[in-house]
């Protein structure tokens, strides 16, 4: 539940931001073009638009109904996967300074030693010595055993809500070509219904329909950067979980020897 109210709490400030950043730029487009129009004459030529005045006038331009979807993709989107980068970075743990105090502990303490060292520490390496630890009274399978299962436990948390991730991608141009074949439909609307291919007629629509794809396209690029990333911490974090599940049942060997 903690982690439902983090991506929710990321959504809503995210989709309260653009929303504000959104409803500005218009507010400020509007006075520009009204004091423009009153001083034609006498004022000096603009300067460009930044690329992120560009981006938003774009945005504004293609409409808020496929645009606004979109939109929603990148915000969910960027919600789950800055909270999967929170939580795999909480997870990393430095596993030869773990390993280290293990064996100080076993060598030291004993096994509740050992115990006490895991359950003080974070991380899912820890979590598995601490299963592994906690069945060695049982023998040495069902040690084993236990680190096995409960590593598989541990790779579940690490990859939980990364295929929402992948959806966005894969939706979020897909909802782009959808609004360009629709904008395409409804410019041929006009056509039929003026009677004459007139260039002018149409080339609003088009345009319109076009920005569709090309935020579509951005929201995806922009998500498979951070699903590559998330993929890669995930698979660097499962190879440090079974090297340490193998390190872990060598220190129990030579503890029962």
């Amino acid at each position: 539940m903690k982690r439902l109210f983090s991506i929710l709490a990321i959504s809503g400030m995210m989709a309260f931001g653009t929303t504000v950043n959104a409803t500005t730029t218009a507010n400020t487009s509007t006075a520009v073009t009204t004091v423009a129009s009153m001083t034609q004459d006498d004022a000096a030529p603009a300067e460009e638009a930044s690329f992120h005045q560009e981006l938003k006038k774009r945005f504004i331009e293609g409409g808020p109904g496929f645009m606004g979807i979109v939109l929603l993709c990148l915000i969910l989107g960027l919600a789950i996967a800055i909270e999967r980068i929170i939580f795999l970075n909480l997870s990393t743990t430095n596993t030869k300074k773990l390993t280290q105090e293990v064996e100080d502990a076993l060598s030291s303490g004993g096994v509740d030693a050992a115990k006490e060292v895991c359950r003080n520490t974070k991380g899912p390496i820890a979590s598995i010595y601490y299963q592994g630890l906690d069945r060695t009274d049982e023998g040495l399978e069902a040690a084993e055993k236990a680190v096995v299962a409960y590593g598989g436990v541990q790779m579940g948390q690490l990859e939980k809500n990364v295929s929402w991730i992948s959806l966005f991608i894969a939706l979020a141009p897909m909802l782009g070509f959808m609004g360009t074949v629709i904008g395409m439909i409804q410019a041929f609307d006009k056509i039929e219904a003026a009677g004459d291919m007139n260039p002018s007629l149409v080339a609003g629509g088009i345009k319109v329909a076009l920005l569709t794809t090309v935020f579509g396209l951005i929201v995806a690029i922009i998500l498979q950067i951070f699903y590559n990333y998330i993929i890669a911490k995930i698979d660097s974090i499962v190879n440090s979980m079974e090297d340490a599940s193998i390190t872990l049942m060598d220190l129990l060997i030579r503890q029962n020897k």
